[in-house]
């Protein structure tokens, strides 16, 4: 079965050909690639329009939720600043209501100044800098035609991005790696610019044109360079995200990589030039001249057209379309025949990268200091999950928790999760079950898509359900989990599913509304789409008017209006959002998580490591806030939508440390369970000492919110009183938990931990 590529969501957007700099190791102008010196300087209007047009009418025609589009160069600050207003402007009008438009510019820093800063936060960029470390290292290739260093100009463009103003902008740092140049000095120099992410990239080279190598360097230069690096990042607690490295971190995983350059995930990536013509992607200008041309143009082809271009294809194949020394290589998944454009050598593509020996000493290197490659065991294997190390526990007893203890969290909730489904197939009565039989064999071929199924939130709740022998958590879901499992990893399997009162429902994919009289549909899983046989013979898919979408919102986050088993909340659900109900939420979020980076950075962290998904609720007819967390559900938390990102920022972090608590309780036991008393806190009626504990440690975080609003220039008196309120009700609570006789060894370290989270709030006198 063949099935259409799949739709393109990323887009370089070139703004400008021209560079202010003359970098000696850039793709653009010192490699093989000549095309730049034929289009025109700047972007005009009307391929802006139909740049836009285009994206708009290939997100709508896929059911698209989320676009990125990249302003590039050349260049894109020689654009000027209307070029950016009117791209912004052409690209949000175009795109349908239910798609974010992620918009960022990449920049060599020189031209940004307070003005270009005040204006990308107006229109919502998001901005990234190259900059290969310290002056020594980034003099030797990126310097004006003068030969005058760019550095300072550099640094003082990143000063801008690091002022809180202007934080939220701050994309990350882009190094190119050149081994001749101290990787303990690059790493000290990229981090004490306090980036939130730096891509360390290899310097584009091919087997006609090999990267330089070092007299005396060794066999496998570029990856000893990294593995110093990579040394450094950890000892210092991965201060920031590094692409390279959390790609292959991932791909050892069994999950999908983050980067081109590594992992065998399809490329879903066009870009667009000056003149409007369609190019695949800028690193293949390093192979030959208009080795990354398509033929096409925005005035007379669409990007369905681009994505079936050849070029493209080949770059989508996955292992078909790796060398047969690479698909032999026991690294293959991780490494995915490196960068397609290292790959060129004797006017062919089909050999190792040039890079080959680096890329697998990098990844064995990586897999060694992590422990080795993680085989995924079958789901019918009990799993208890990995446990937390003392410095975790001593991060979430003070309220905290950073991303890597939150992601030690999530791995345990996902190790219960196997388990409880696994025990939910061995309490069925079913000796064979194709579902249960599908994802075993998925499990060992494909667990990334296995995995990005059961972490779903609702999964685990709905075999809790079942295990406690609720009628109503009917045995199909299985069906549903297989069938999800199978679409993701795309092998082409088909699984039959139950159609309940008229709905398909694909968990972490969405639901297809068939009507009544429809009792089950074939579900068949194929790399570039899925189709669904029903009873009546019909056909329908993604592609379907009747095929609702998980939407997703900033960060990667659902925003869960589709899954039947999400009602495990203590207030009702909503149902399906309308385009202007999504829009209103996807906005709201989006300016309660900036809130939160701005002004709670250390609860911050950990939330957007583990929260996936926020479920909409009812409002309640008397206009109070309501939210909810479910034990049984790790990752979720339900919110009607409240008037104002304020109090909406203040509902997340709150209902996520409920859920951050229920994850180390399900592992670890911090009071007496037998304990019989109430305890009467905050002003609500008596709770044995469970809700005790849970209202205390959500309460550190409110407390720190409002005292953070209070004392941080938003000095309101209305900031003022709730601190002053909640500082005073945790205060006697964490009290009345440490004297309850009820906790555990690790329940008073908890206890300790509160009160030292509180003390320094009380310390601080109003006015």
């Amino acid at each position: 079965m063949t099935f259409p590529p799949p739709p393109i969501t990323q887009f370089v957007l070139k703004v400008h050909s021209r560079c202010d700099l003359a970098c000696d190791h850039c793709y653009v102008y010192e490699h093989a690639d000549t095309g730049w010196r034929s289009r025109p300087r700047a972007v005009t209007e009307a391929v802006l329009a139909r740049v836009a047009a285009r994206i708009g009418e290939h997100a709508a025609a896929h059911g698209l939720t989320a676009v990125r589009v990249v302003l590039h160069g050349g260049e894109p600050l020689l654009a000027g600043p209307e070029v950016f207003r009117r791209a912004a402007g052409l690209l949000r009008a175009a795109l349908p209501e239910v798609c974010e438009l992620d918009l960022r510019v990449h920049t060599n820093g020189v031209r940004l100044d307070v003005a270009y800063c005040e204006l990308f936060d107006e229109l919502g960029v998001r901005v990234g800098i190259s900059l290969d470390g310290d002056r020594a290292a980034n003099d030797r290739h990126r310097r004006f035609a003068d030969g005058r260093s760019s550095h300072p100009q550099v640094l003082r463009a990143v000063g801008l991005l690091r002022e809180p103003r202007f934080r939220h902008l701050y994309a990350g740092l882009l190094c190119t790696v050149d081994v001749a140049n101290d990787p303990a000095a690059v790493y000290r120099a990229l981090a004490e610019l306090e980036p939130p992410a730096v891509d360390f990239l290899l310097p584009h080279a091919t087997w006609e044109r090999p990267p330089e190598r070092p007299p005396g360097a060794g066999a496998t230069p570029y990856a000893d360079w990294l593995l110093a690096v990579h040394e450094r990042w950890e000892a210092d607690g991965r201060p920031f995200a590094v692409r390279t490295f959390d790609s292959v971190h991932r791909t050892l995983s069994g999950l999908p990589g983050l980067s081109e350059a590594l992992g065998l995930e399809p490329v879903d990536l066009v870009v667009l030039e000056t003149d409007g013509t369609y190019e695949q992607a800028d690193s293949l200008k390093t192979a030959y001249d208009g080795a990354p041309g398509t033929g096409m143009d925005v005035f007379r082809h669409s990007l369905d057209e681009v994505a079936g271009h050849p070029g493209m294809a080949a770059r989508q194949s996955g292992l078909e379309g790796l060398s047969a020394e690479c698909r032999a290589c026991p690294v293959v998944r991780s490494c995915g025949g490196g960068l397609y454009a290292h790959r060129y050598g004797e006017g062919s593509f089909d050999r190792p990268s040039v890079y080959c020996a680096d890329l697998r000493a990098l990844i064995e290197g990586l897999a060694a200091r992590a422990g080795g490659v993680r085989r995924p065991a079958a789901p019918t294997v009990d799993l208890v999950g990995p446990g937390l190390t003392d410095e975790q526990l001593e991060e979430l007893a003070v309220g905290l928790g950073g991303r890597e203890t939150v992601r030690a969290l999530a791995r345990s909730q996902l190790a219960l999760t196997r388990t409880m489904l696994a025990a939910v197939h061995g309490s069925s009565g079913v000796a064979r079950s194709a579902a249960w039989e599908l994802l075993a064999e998925l499990d060992a071929t494909e667990p990334a898509a296995v995995d990005e199924v059961f972490a779903h939130p609702y999964v685990r709740a709905w075999a809790a359900r079942r295990l406690s022998g609720d009628p109503g958590a009917g045995l199909g879901t299985l069906a549903e989990l297989a069938a999800a499992a199978a679409v993701r990893a795309g092998r082409g399997d088909s699984v039959v599913v139950p159609v309940r009162e008229g709905v398909l429902h694909l968990p972490t994919l969405g639901r297809l509304v068939l009507g009544g009289g429809v009792r089950e549909a074939r579900v068949i899983g194929g790399r570039g789409g899925w189709t669904a046989r029903v009873d009546d013979g019909a056909v329908a898919g993604s592609g379907d008017p009747r095929w609702q979408p998980l939407r997703r919102v900033g960060r990667g986050i659902a925003l869960e209006d589709v899954d039947p088993q999400r009602g495990v909340h203590r207030w009702p659900v909503e149902e399906r959002l309308t385009g202007a109900e999504y829009l209103h939420w996807a906005g709201e979020l989006e300016e309660a998580a900036e809130l939160l980076d701005r002004d709670l950075p250390e609860y911050a962290a950990g939330l957007w490591a583990g929260l996936s998904t926020v479920t909409p609720l009812q409002r309640r007819s008397d206009g109070r806030d309501v939210s909810s967390a479910a034990r049984q559900a790790f990752g979720a938390v339900a919110i009607a939508r409240p008037r104002g990102a304020e109090t909406l920022a203040l509902l997340l972090v709150h209902e996520f440390q409920h859920v951050k608590l229920g994850a180390v309780l399900d592992r670890e036991e911090l009071y007496d369970r037998g304990d019989t008393r109430l305890f009467e806190a905050f002003g609500l009626t008596p709770r044995p000492i469970g809700s005790l504990f849970q209202a205390v440690y959500a309460h550190l975080a409110v407390t720190a919110f409002w005292g953070t609003r209070a004392c941080g220039g938003m000095g309101l008196a209305r900031s003022r009183s709730r601190f002053a309120h909640w500082r005073a009700l945790t205060d006697e609570a964490v009290d009345l938990l440490a004297d309850s006789g009820a906790l555990t060894p690790l329940g008073k370290r908890f206890a300790d931990g509160a009160r030292a989270s509180v003390d320094p709030w009380l310390r601080i006198t109003e006015g």
